[in-house]
């Protein structure tokens, strides 16, 4: 056993388990989920188009951008009902995978 590493429980699906926890595990950043309101760019492209205005209200299903990637035009569409706060970019745009697109209130 490194002389780091520490025994400890790590807690899967309800069933402690007994096991060394180094270091890094320790002060790993903690898990927090994604957030609904920032829309991010699942793939590398570029910014083919944009249907909405900053301050424009939108709903669950609405279309929101063309992202072009590997010369396929994919539709963002919306995840939930809001209000458009930002839009990060603009018109051909070459965004990379987790970029932010825009937000909404």
């Amino acid at each position: 056993m490194n002389n780091k590493d520490t025994l400890g429980f790590l807690n899967i699906d309800a069933s402690l388990y007994k096991t060394r926890i180094s270091n890094k595990f320790k002060n790993r950043k903690p898990y927090q989920p994604a957030d609904p309101r920032i829309i991010l760019s699942f793939i590398p492209g570029t910014v083919l188009g944009i249907m909405i205005k900053k301050g424009q209200d939108v709903k669950k299903g609405d279309d929101l951008m063309i992202l072009d990637a590997m010369k396929m035009q994919n539709k963002l569409k919306c995840n939930m009902n809001g209000k458009v706060k930002t839009i990060a970019v603009k018109k051909g745009d070459k965004v990379s995978k987790g970029t932010v697109l825009l937000e909404l209130e």
